[in-house]
């Protein structure tokens, strides 16, 4: 009968038991989130490497990274596209 009685408490109480099965969903959500914000990182960065390839690189960000690196760019400065 304890043994019973330990296999229950295990079965709920345990690392993979119903007490833990709701905290393992909150971590899946955090991760989930984390997961999205990640993606749109990845997404903006890919973008900007796309911007900086040699062949077709976009003078207007050529020219704001030239200006950052060399240190000649105000923190008030705003870079506006004229097309």
């Amino acid at each position: 009968m304890a043994l019973l009685v330990l296999m229950a408490f295990w079965c709920v109480a345990g690392p993979s038991g119903l007490l833990a099965w709701g905290e393992n969903q909150r971590v899946l959500e955090q991760r989930q989130h984390s997961l999205v914000a990640l993606k749109a990182e990845r997404e903006r960065l890919k973008n900007r490497v796309a911007l900086l390839d040699p062949r077709k690189m976009d003078p207007d960000l050529a020219g704001e990274l030239v200006r950052s690196n060399l240190n000649v760019a105000r923190s008030d400065e705003m870079v506006m596209q004229l097309r």
